[in-house]
């Protein structure tokens, strides 16, 4: 689980103006972090198949969010992609 701290740090890293906390891009780096640690948390617990499942559902909700940004403007899409370490 993400704590609030850590929240609002990524937040302050992408977010596009100052108030800014529901863009594409914070949610996507949001996404990530939460990810990330829920990737850590079954390469210890291999069996917590009902927590892989919440992995699958954030991973295709960070999918579609990466979708709509590359529709809607790809050198945003490429600059998330970069400075997050997302594939491609």
């Amino acid at each position: 689980m993400i704590r609030k701290d850590e929240k609002t740090a990524v937040i302050e890293a992408n977010r596009t103006h100052a108030t800014d906390t529901g863009s594409p891009e914070v949610q996507i780096a949001i996404l990530t972090t939460r990810i990330n640690e829920l990737t850590e948390h079954l390469r210890v617990h291999i069996h917590d198949n009902h927590s892989r499942r919440g992995l699958y559902k954030m991973i295709g909700k960070r999918r579609k969010l990466l979708d709509y940004l590359m529709r809607k403007d790809i050198e945003r899409y490429r600059a998330i992609i970069a400075k997050l370490g997302i594939r491609k």
